[in-house]
C-alpha cells in the first residue's frame, strides 16, 4: 500500500515538474499594458473574445479586463461590452456612455444604479474609470458606431417589469401595456423576492410562465426604432426576455441546483446572441463574467453534473476559432467578498494557494504576473486535471479547499492570467473591514 502511494506521489511530482517547466518556458511576464499585447495577436480576428475572473472582488481583475478592452476597442474595433450584470442598471450605462437623452449625468450616479446586493460587483472605482473612457471614447463618434455596454443576467425581475411599463406607457399600445400590467400583477403579490415566487410556482402551480411569455413574443414582434434611443425597443425586449428567464429560473432553483445554474448561463448566451443580432453581421463581442461562465464547462466536473456554460455554449454556436476565452487568477492576496448572501461586505485575506493547484504552480514557475497561452492539443495541458480557484461573492477562506474546481486548463481557456499576489476591488460606496 505505501509503495502505490509513494509511487502515486512520485507520478503527481513528476507531472507537476513538467507543468511547471513548460510554464516557465511559455509564459509572458506582465509587466505594462504593452505585454498584454501577446493576447491581443493571438486573438487576431475572432469575434467572442470572454474576459473572465477567479473572483467578483479583485482589482487587477477588472483593470487588466479594462486595458485588455481599451486595446480591443481602439484596435479591433470591438463593437459592445456584454457583462455578468442586470440589464436594467447595465442599459443605464449603455445611455451614458453613448449620450442619450436624459442620460444620467455622471458616472458616479449611473454606477449606484446598482443598488441590488452585490453592489460593488459594478459600482466600485474599477468600472468607474471603464465607463469614463467609454464615455471619452464615444464622443466623437456617431450613434450607429458607439461602444455598447449590456447586462447579461437574470436576476432583475421586477427591476425589468418595473422598466417595461414604464417604457409602453410612452411607446407601447394599449394592448402592449394591458399584457405588461397583467404580468406585474401576477408577480407582484411575491415581495419582489424570487425564492417567494419560486415556492408557490414550483410547489403549488401558481406561476405567471403564460403573462411574460405572451409580453416577450408581443414585444418581439413589434420592436420599434426611435432616433432619441435607438435601442429603446430592444431594452423593451430583453427585460421581457429576463422577465421569462428568471420565471423559470426562480421557479427551478428549489429543485434543481443543476437545472437553475443551465437555465441562467442559457439566459445570458440568448441575450448575447440578441445583442449581436441587433448589432449586424460584423459585430465583434467582448464578454466579462467570472471564470465558471467563461471557461468551458466540458473541460471542468460541471459535465458530469450535466450543467452547461456561456463559454460551452458560445462554442458550440459560433465554433472555437472564432471565440477566445482568457481566464484570469491568483495566487494570494485580498478579495471584497461576504461571509453570507446579503451580508455586509468585507476585505478578506486569499490564502497562498493549496499545493499543486493551477495557481500554485503558476506562481512555482514564476512569483510574478504572467500571461500564458494555451492549446488544447497540448500533451500535459490539454489532458491533466488540476485544482482551479474559484471565489464568488460569498468566501470563507477557512473553507479554502472546496474553492477549487477539477479542470483542464487548455481545454478550459485558450490563454490565462496569472497575477501572483491581488488586491481588493475598490467599492464605491461600502466601507470596507479587515478581518
Amino acid at each position: 500500500m505505501n509503495k502505490n502511494k509513494n509511487k502515486h506521489n512520485s507520478t503527481n511530482g513528476n507531472i507537476q515538474e513538467a507543468i511547471v517547466e513548460q510554464i516557465k518556458q511559455q509564459a509572458v511576464p506582465l509587466t505594462t499594458p504593452q505585454d498584454l499585447d501577446a493576447l491581443l495577436e493571438a486573438i487576431g480576428d475572432k469575434k467572442y473574445v470572454l474576459l473572465g475572473e477567479a473572483t467578483h472582488g479583485t482589482s487587477e481583475f477588472y483593470t487588466l479586463r479594462t486595458e485588455l478592452t481599451r486595446k480591443l476597442i481602439e484596435t479591433k474595433g470591438f463593437s459592445f461590452i456584454a457583462v455578468e450584470g442586470d440589464w436594467p442598471s447595465c442599459y443605464e450605462v449603455n445611455r451614458y456612455v453613448k449620450q442619450y437623452k436624459d442620460a444620467k449625468p455622471n458616472t458616479r450616479e449611473v454606477l449606484e444604479g446598482f443598488n441590488r446586493w452585490p453592489t460593488w460587483m459594478w459600482a466600485n472605482e474599477e468600472v468607474g474609470a471603464l465607463v469614463d473612457w467609454l464615455k471619452q471614447h464615444n464622443a466623437d463618434k456617431p450613434i450607429e458606431q458607439r461602444v455598447g455596454f449590456y447586462g447579461l443576467d437574470v436576476y432583475s425581475l421586477w427591476e425589468s417589469l418595473d422598466e417595461i411599463e414604464r417604457y409602453l406607457q410612452e411607446k407601447g399600445t394599449p394592448e402592449q401595456l394591458a399584457l405588461a400590467r397583467s404580468a406585474f400583477e401576477c408577480f407582484d403579490s411575491y415581495d419582489k423576492e424570487g425564492q417567494n415566487y419560486g415556492v408557490s410556482a414550483a410547489f403549488y402551480g401558481e406561476s405567471c410562465k403564460d403573462e411574460v411569455v405572451k409580453l416577450l413574443k408581443e414585444l418581439h414582434a413589434k420592436r420599434v426604432r426611435y432616433d432619441e434611443d435607438s435601442e429603446a425597443a430592444l431594452s423593451a425586449e430583453l427585460n421581457a426576455l429576463v422577465a421569462v428567464n428568471a420565471e423559470d429560473y426562480y421557479r427551478t432553483m428549489v429543485r434543481h441546483d443543476a437545472e437553475s445554474w443551465n437555465i441562467r448561463d442559457r439566459h445570458m448566451t440568448e441575450a448575447l446572441r440578441r445583442l449581436a443580432q441587433h448589432h449586424g453581421p460584423d459585430a465583434k463581442v467582448i464578454v466579462w463574467e467570472h471564470n465558471t461562465h467563461i471557461g468551458d464547462a466540458r473541460a471542468t466536473d460541471m459535465q458530469a453534473d450535466g450543467m452547461v456554460n456561456v463559454g460551452q455554449l458560445v462554442r458550440e454556436a459560433h465554433g472555437e476559432a472564432d471565440v477566445f476565452a482568457i481566464g484570469f487568477g491568483t495566487y494570494r492576496g485580498t478579495v471584497i467578498a461576504a461571509k453570507a448572501w446579503g451580508e455586509p461586505v468585507a476585505t478578506m485575506q486569499v490564502p497562498a494557494a493549496q499545493p499543486g493547484s493551477w495557481e500554485e504552480l503558476m506562481h512555482r514557475a514564476g512569483a510574478h504576473d504572467q500571461i500564458l497561452l494555451l492549446r488544447k492539443e497540448d500533451p500535459v495541458l490539454g489532458h491533466e486535471v488540476l485544482g482551479h480557484r474559484a471565489i464568488g461573492v460569498v468566501y470563507r477562506p477557512a473553507y479554502e479547499r472546496g474553492n477549487y474546481v477539477p479542470s483542464v486548463m487548455a481545454r478550459r481557456y485558450d490563454a490565462f492570467v496569472h497575477v501572483d499576489e491581488s488586491h481588493a476591488l475598490r467599492p464605491l460606496t461600502i466601507e470596507k473591514v479587515l478581518v
